[in-house]
């Protein structure tokens, strides 16, 4: 069983890694740095994204440091993962589907000592990939209107280094730095009345971010956590090409300009837990997060930056009568989660919610486990004049664990 399930999931990661490429083509990734994208470890996906609380027993948990702190002594972690989408983006008058393979991320973590931990990870942070075709807009202070075709690609990348430490048996702190650096194309053209401008530019962007985190232990079933994102500025730079079309005739206006771009900045965000055991077999876990956008002072030139609450709950739940036989093993998960988004678009915020199944499926007699997940999602709403998103998401995250540094007590 340990061999079919590695090998299954192997050659199904590497086939996603492979397409890696084709990320999130959401229209919502004209926005900023592109759609924020969603890159959980272990079982998190199946449980709505929820997990502040959890302690890093048997899996890495990305969404709070401090978790790092109980990682089990000698074992040495590893987490890949990928997932496939399929959408159906809607608008008041047609409709489109695409599919996209991606990867998820790639992290590892080990126990410093009795009680403390340590973990490096890479994912991506946000993509920014999208094609939108004559786009009829108006022009500020006037009646008349201009036409939009736009074609983006890239994104950011998130290279993170946690540490975590408990004191004593009930409190964990955790910390986070994190690195940001990719960068963004943006092709556009702007058709008015019988001209046309194109600019084309390239933006590089990096910065660097931490992360605060704690749990707290109230008794052996009831955990608390908490984390505080810090605000962070991301400096960009940009190299632009400008050419007009008029009466058959181009126009170079400037060629491969390198000059200062609008930084981008990161909100303080403020997250909070808790984690609930019910007869050692049923774990419920439940978050609420909030994003102080507004306090940013920034905006796009489509949209505004708004405050932002996201809310998720999870279930776990798995038998435990018999661990000899392996299906009594098998971990089932459901979860749901909600926020309101960052974005406002023509005074309509861009929300997004969704629900979610998973099966945690064990390797043998270790830690190590084959986490599959189905979540079913809506961003967007019609009604509002908006883009509406459906879309479908199969997560396939493979945690290893291995026993390092124990010596032999039979030669």
């Amino acid at each position: 069983m340990k061999n079919k399930i590695i090998y299954l999931s192997g050659v199904i990661l590497m086939s996603l890694t492979s397409f890696s490429q084709s990320i999130s083509s959401s229209p919502y990734s004209l926005y900023g740095l592109g759609s924020l994208y969603d890159a959980d470890f272990g079982s998190i996906p199946a449980i709505g994204s929820s997990g502040i609380a959890l302690p890093s027993y048997n899996f890495i948990n990305n969404l709070n440091p401090a978790s790092l702190a109980h990682l089990p002594l000698n074992h040495f972690m590893f987490d890949l993962g990928g997932k496939a989408i399929s959408t159906t983006y809607e608008s008041g008058s047609r409709s489109e589907k695409r599919n996209n393979f991606q990867f998820s991320h790639l992290a590892f973590a080990f126990p410093v000592t009795k009680n403390s931990g340590f973990s490096a990870s890479l994912r991506p942070y946000s993509s920014a990939a999208f094609k939108i075709s004559n786009l009829k807009l108006p022009i500020s202070d006037s009646q008349e209107y201009y036409y939009l075709t736009a074609e983006g690609s890239g994104g950011l990348n998130n290279f993170d280094f946690s540490y975590g430490y408990r004191f004593g048996q009930k409190l964990s702190l955790g910390v986070s730095a994190t690195m940001l650096f990719g960068n963004t194309t943006d092709d556009r053209s702007y058709l008015i009345s019988n001209s046309v401008t194109s600019i084309n530019k390239k933006t590089d962007y990096s910065g660097v971010r931490a992360t605060l985190g704690s749990q707290y232990k109230i008794d052996s079933t009831f955990t608390v956590g908490t984390t505080f994102k810090m605000p962070a500025k991301v400096k960009a730079s940009k190299m632009q090409s400008v050419q007009t079309y008029a009466n058959e005739i181009e126009t170079p206006v400037e060629s491969d300009v390198a000059s200062d771009a609008d930084d981008y900045y990161m909100p303080l965000e403020i997250g909070v837990g808790i984690s609930k055991r019910f007869k050692n077999n049923l774990n419920l876990s439940l978050d609420y997060e909030k994003s102080l956008w507004n306090n940013t002072n920034q905006s796009d030139l489509y949209g505004d930056f708004v405050n932002q609450d996201r809310f998720a709950l999870g279930f776990t739940f798995s038998t435990k009568k018999n661990t000899r036989t392996y299906w009594d093993r098998i971990q089932y998960a459901a979860g749901a989660n909600f926020d309101t988004g960052y974005l406002e678009v023509d005074g309509k915020r861009v929300n997004n919610a969704a629900i979610s199944v998973g099966l945690s499926l064990p390797i043998e007699n270790t830690l190590s486990a084959l986490h599959v997940s189905y979540s079913y999602g809506q961003k967007g709403k019609i009604s509002d004049n908006l883009i509406k998103e459906n879309y479908h998401k199969i997560s396939l995250n493979l945690s290893l664990d291995g026993i390092w540094f124990v010596k032999r007590k039979i030669e």
